[in-house]
């Protein structure tokens, strides 16, 4: 039974979520936190972020974009529609987060980077060891809720995400595969592609192509749902795979529950497969799996920070998994 559950409800407060889909995932863990202590929150995030945890209870959601002064009158708006949230918890390390927050009149937690100190009224400090972010993230949401009074014997995360699917997210997954002609447990799903690079590197495996003929060749029907803006270049790279019509994320991430396996690189949808519960393979070739690795302790990780698996290895790898019949 909760500790607080004979206690007031505690006072609201609105919480800036990272930018990035995978951050956003490995926070699960302490809006859990939040929400085992009855703490009600809004979010601030990228306008994704409705769909991603559109099965989460929230008390609203303001939708972020690259301008501070946008951001700010966002939150002001908020703000004077609901004059209860007085504090606010900052996930990100950015200064224009802290920024927005605070003269948007919100009392501030979050971590004292980036020369944040004097927009905080409650500054910690980051621990020296470099643990997993979401072991970070929760860490943070531990530490801001004892400044506001309320105390919590957690303190690590569970074993594995868990993040609520919508019914009409499953629906949407189901719509896109009768589409194409696919159903659920005969196909595996690739994510080919990866935003972004890592201290000048490319994050895409460079055998996506090679492993989709093989595992075609071997009978097994192989399938991809990239965003609207990644179609092109997960068609240029995996030509034969079966495309799936992009969805908006809550659907993508029932779409994975229904792959036999996705094969994807250390990129959003790595975590989202871990928030979902999906039988994945993460690539790693130019990121550390300890720090930013899939939070599930089924995900099975190959490569490392240091180069990417070889083709051989992989669909090695890919054949042992196909062998194993899911739970």
């Amino acid at each position: 039974m909760n500790a607080n559950a004979s206690n007031p409800r505690p006072e609201p407060v609105l919480i800036r979520l990272p930018n990035w889909v995978g951050d956003v995932c490995m926070v699960l863990p302490a809006l859990e936190l939040l929400d085992q202590h009855r703490v009600p929150y809004a979010l601030c995030g990228r306008p994704w972020v409705r769909s991603l945890l559109g099965g989460k209870a929230m008390a609203g959601f303001i939708p972020m974009t690259d301008s501070v002064l946008g951001n700010l009158r966002s939150v002001k708006l908020f703000l004077s529609q609901h004059p209860n949230y007085k504090r606010g918890l900052l996930l990100p390390d950015s200064l224009s987060s802290a920024l927005s927050f605070r003269l948007a009149g919100l009392k501030c937690a979050g971590w004292r980077d980036d020369g944040r100190s004097l927009l905080l009224r409650w500054g910690f400090k980051k621990p020296a060891s470099t643990g997993h972010a979401v072991e970070s993230w929760l860490d943070l949401t531990r530490r801001a809720m004892s400044a506001w009074g309320i105390e919590s014997t957690t303190s690590a995360p569970a074993s594995r995400l868990r993040l609520p699917i919508a019914k009409h997210h499953e629906q949407a997954a189901q719509a896109a595969l009768q589409e194409v002609g696919l159903t659920a447990g005969d196909f595996v799903l690739i994510a080919p592609t990866a935003t972004g690079r890592h201290k000048g590197q490319a994050k895409v495996w460079p055998h996506f192509d090679a492993l989709t003929r093989v595992l075609q060749n071997n009978k097994i029907k192989v399938a991809m749902c990239p965003p609207d803006e990644e179609v092109d270049s997960a068609f240029r790279t995996t030509p034969t795979a079966t495309q799936i019509r992009p969805l908006e994320l809550g659907a993508f991430c029932a779409l994975t529950r229904h792959a036999k396996l996705v094969i994807c690189n250390d990129s959003g949808v790595s975590h989202l497969c871990a928030a979902a519960g999906a039988k994945q393979l993460t690539l790693f070739g130019v990121t550390d799996p300890a720090r930013t690795g899939p939070w599930n302790p089924d995900a099975v990780l190959i490569g490392s920070n240091n180069g990417w698996p070889a083709l051989a290895e992989t669909i090695a790898r890919v054949q042992q998994m196909l062998s194993v019949t899911k739970a």
